[in-house]
């Protein structure tokens, strides 16, 4: 009886024994597509140049907002894949009148730093950013918004100065992330270098000039990430990018020369992922410079400007020809706005008319991506036909960001990705006179007709009514001179085989919160 017992409780402790392999096995080939076996680990994505900042509130550009936004940091709506704005932080919203929007916010949710998010979170995120003594180039942006109301733990309400139609757009942006209050309180100096948010990706660690390193938050309130880490690694050589893909060294390269499609697309081991863009490229003009204040000599150059020919020559024919500062994808485009067209004999005449000798010197100004540097280059080939001498400078794009800010460029080569969808992320930002340096308004311009114009699209609650608003004040713009409208941007990225899950968004987001690395 003894060896009959023995025997039994050997047995069912191999029984027991079998069952834990077989659920350890099940575990760890949860998520696991087409065969292959997601492995963790560690997602390598590639960059041409490291942020400016990690802090939303001071974030002016989407390469930096990459890093953070839907990561480190998240807002009370989002985007969907088809650019709807569905629940995140928050779980329900309502608005009650034109100026007054509530809402109900999921509970149980924790910062990385251990604080609440709770309607007293939320209340500090805007108080900070609507602060004066802040300092953020944001400000702008979420100034219509009046005050903020806590009406229970989990109920908060936005009262507006004035009704805002794309509240919502905003609220989805960067620029609504939601920001731990005890770091607000006890480090907010340190926010520029330390994110704190609710997101999938805990902050590790900054390298500058090398790599920004998150890791996978383990207690997050959604879905957890499939991969334990995300570098973010400054690699400036195009070529060695693709390489570092090609080889496996890497996963994801956010900027793909157009040179290197068919390379990619032949490729056994790299994938293309192409998404048409928000985002719109341009030359712009320093109005305030003594040169370019004359629309005369801004309107020679724009006629001296063969804008099909960059489209073709440099970035063959991906994107399609801009015709504003708006791409069709943004909720009031318009298609009937008109840039200058390409007339070198209009444009000597102006030069003539404006008093401006042959050989004047202007300088230009880019940022030192491959397609911008070949851009500059035609650009100079080509007023060199109307009589000016072209200096082209070039600079690593943290301090081509910081050089426009500072008023003393001339012409410069610039993109504005826009994160909302809606026109006025574009308008207010690019041409009202309050959002001159920072924020956007690298040309300095300001023309209160335009100002006005804006404003009203802003409160303008019919959207037909906001169309022609927009249109509007898009024509003035262009027939001022202020900038040249060139590309309607498609986004491109690189992703090797081992990715799965991994997609661009339209605003250029890199989306990687359900990315896995398979074998």
């Amino acid at each position: 009886m003894k060896k009959m017992k023995l025997f039994l409780f050997l047995a069912l402790m191999t029984v027991l024994i079998l069952q834990a392999c077989s659920t350890a096995s099940n575990n760890s080939t949860e998520g696991s597509k087409e065969g292959s076996k997601s492995v963790g680990g560690e997602l390598v994505v590639l960059r041409a140049a490291d942020a400016t900042s990690l802090d939303p509130h001071f974030i002016t550009d989407i390469p930096s907002a990459n890093i953070i936004h839907g990561k480190v940091y998240e807002t009370l709506v989002a985007f969907d894949r088809d650019r709807k704005i569905v629940p995140l932080l928050a779980k329900e919203w309502e608005q009650k009148d034109e100026v007054t929007w509530t809402f109900t916010l999921n509970e149980g949710i924790k910062f990385h730093d251990g604080a609440d998010f709770n309607a007293e979170a939320v209340k500090a995120t805007f108080d900070r950013i609507l602060d004066p003594a802040t300092g953020s180039p944001q400000r702008d942006k979420l100034s219509m918004i009046n005050e903020v109301v806590v009406d229970d733990e989990y109920v908060v309400t936005l009262k507006l100065k004035e009704p805002y139609a794309p509240l919502l757009s905003i609220l989805a942006s960067q620029e609504g992330s939601m920001m731990s209050p005890k770091a607000i309180a006890e480090a907010a100096d340190e926010l520029a270098t330390h994110p704190v948010g609710t997101g999938p990706f805990v902050f590790e660690s900054w390298k500058s000039g090398q790599e920004i390193t998150l890791i996978s938050n383990k207690d997050y309130w959604g879905t957890v990430p499939k991969v334990d880490k995300v570098t973010f690694k400054v690699v400036p050589e195009d070529s060695t990018r693709l390489a570092m893909i090609e080889s496996g060294e890497a996963h994801i390269a956010e900027q793909v020369p157009v040179t290197e499609i068919d390379r990619i697309e032949n490729s056994s081991t790299m994938n293309l992922f192409r998404a048409e863009g928000l985002a719109v490229e341009f030359i712009g003009f320093n109005v305030k410079d003594k040169l370019l204040s004359d629309v005369k000599v801004r309107q020679a150059i724009s006629y001296a400007v063969d804008r099909e020919a960059i489209i073709s020559g440099i970035y063959d024919n991906v994107g399609t020809l801009a015709n504003s500062a708006m791409s069709p994808k943004i909720i009031g485009y318009s298609s009937e706005t008109k840039p200058y067209d390409y007339d070198v004999v209009k444009a000597k005449e102006l030069l003539k008319e404006a008093g401006v000798q042959e050989g004047t010197k202007v300088k230009l100004l880019t940022s030192d991506r491959k397609e911008r540097i070949n851009m500059a280059e035609v650009i100079q080939s080509q007023l060199k036909g109307i009589g000016l001498d072209v200096e082209i400078q070039v600079m690593e794009y943290g301090a081509f960001i910081s050089e426009i800010t500072k008023e003393q460029h001339q012409i410069f080569i610039s993109g504005w990705g826009n994160a909302t969808g809606d026109a006025d992320y574009n308008q207010y930002n690019l041409f009202h006179t309050a959002s001159m340096g920072p924020p956007g308004n690298h040309f300095y311009y300001s023309n209160p007709e335009v100002d006005k114009l804006i404003e009203q699209g802003r409160s303008e609650a019919n959207q037909e009514a906001r169309n022609e608003i927009y249109k509007k004040a898009m024509q003035i713009e262009l027939d001022e001179a202020v900038y040249i409208p060139v590309r309607n941007y498609e986004h491109l990225a690189v992703y090797s085989n081992a990715v799965k899950g991994f997609w661009l968004d339209a605003s250029n987001y890199t989306m990687i919160s359900g990315v896995e690395i398979v074998e």
